[in-house]
């Protein structure tokens, strides 16, 4: 234990350091993920061993990983996305999802990227909305139509990796037992929504509003409560407890709106940015093996080709939105779609950590996902012409 408050303290800094280094490039912001991600490379074991991402430092990442899918989830906003854009977004997806499966069978196959197809398919599916939402908010694009469509792509590319996730990974029950659990929780998850949309008792509201400026703060418990009664659940059903994260900050977003729940917005933000999020990144920047990035001759190669994979797989959708985006929009959507550090991350550590895939590969897995959040974004906002180079 005596070693834990030096370490916090270090982690505490780090946190605090990230957003004040982002902030240096006079030209472009760099992702504070990305600088997260890289000074927890630095603090790591593996770089200057000065913090261990084990003990009470791993039990907080593990928090600010489920605190991260609730915020993910927490950011859609199914009065815009519905209709059309969720429609195209749903079934972009799935097509991401069948282009990954072939490319990634066919580069294992051949040898050159040696990683377990159906896991890696899903993490080149993924699109990071609790990186790309911001990015867009500050740009100004979040409100336009450019934007509704890009939101609804990022909610499909977080949520679609997530029920493939629970579905098929490290079940713990047989598969008839775990489909049957599967189907539990989409119903106590659907009852929740009709509860939070519907049954709004007028006491219970004016405690609510009440207690929102108070030491009390009722809200913000009663968000974490949820928060944690449905990763609660999803453990004990057999799924993966990002799924029960994700699906409260889904509850939560149909429960809050107008002034109130933008402030609610800004408190929970407050807890989940300001301080869980970012000890989950910095611990998984800890963790990565820097190593392995130079111990196969091929890691180089397989690393361009991953961020090729991702633009190819996250791109494709493009073309069902012919008639929806400008042809200049196009290839910026397709960047913008294939961001996508914060889930790479998750499934590799979920592969890690079940055995089903090695650490070095899992190693050149994130640095991909590293350098499209970096690279990707940046591109993606000069084609739009939103950005003002040096």
């Amino acid at each position: 234990m005596e070693s834990y408050p030096s370490e916090l303290l270090l982690i505490a800094f780090v946190a605090m350091l990230a957003p004040l280094l982002t902030e240096l490039p006079r030209g472009f912001r760099i992702p504070v993920v990305v600088i997260e991600v890289i000074l927890g490379i630095l603090i790591g074991p593996h770089v200057f061993n000065l913090a261990s991402p084990d003990g009470m430092i791993g039990t907080l990442g593990e928090l600010g990983l489920t605190f991260l899918l609730f915020m993910v989830g927490l950011e859609i906003d199914f009065d815009k996305v519905r209709g059309r854009p969720l429609t195209l977004a749903v079934g972009g997806w799935c097509l991401s999802l069948f282009v990954a499966l072939i490319c990634m069978f066919f580069f294992n196959a051949i040898g050159l990227i040696q990683t377990p197809p159906l896991l890696a398919a899903i993490a080149l599916s993924t699109t990071a909305l609790g990186v790309l939402a911001p990015i867009l908010r500050d740009r100004g694009e979040l409100d336009t139509k450019f934007g509704t469509y890009m939101v609804a792509a990022a909610a499909a590319g977080e949520f679609g990796p997530l029920v493939v996730i629970s579905m098929l990974l490290i079940p713990t029950h047989s598969t008839v037992v775990h489909t049957l659990f599967m189907v539990a929780f989409i119903l106590i998850a659907f009852v929740a929504a009709y509860i939070a949309l519907n049954a709004r008792p007028s006491k219970l509201i004016t405690l609510l509003r009440q207690t929102m400026q108070t030491s009390g703060q009722l809200p913000v418990r009663l968000c974490i409560l949820l928060q944690i009664l449905f990763v609660a659940l999803a453990a004990k059903f057999g799924l993966n407890i990002v799924m029960g994260a994700f699906t409260a900050g889904i509850v939560v977003s149909l429960a809050i709106k107008g002034t109130e729940g933008e402030l609610l917005r800004h408190k929970l933000d407050a807890v989940g940015y300001g301080f869980l999020i970012p000890i989950f990144f910095i611990v998984a920047g800890m963790k990565f093996e820097v190593s392995a990035l130079w111990s196969a001759p091929l890691a180089p190669i397989q690393i361009t080709l991953l961020l090729g994979l991702l633009v190819l797989v996250r791109g494709v959708p493009v073309f069902l939105y012919k008639n929806e985006l400008a042809s200049d929009e196009k290839l910026p959507f397709a960047l913008y779609s294939a961001t996508g550090l914060p889930l790479i991350l998750i499934i590799s550590e979920i592969g890690v950590s079940s055995g089903v895939m090695p650490p070095d590969r899992a190693a050149i897995l994130v640095c991909a996902g590293m350098l499209s959040v970096l690279l990707f974004p940046i591109l993606a906002a000069r084609l739009r012409g939103k950005f003002n180079w040096p």
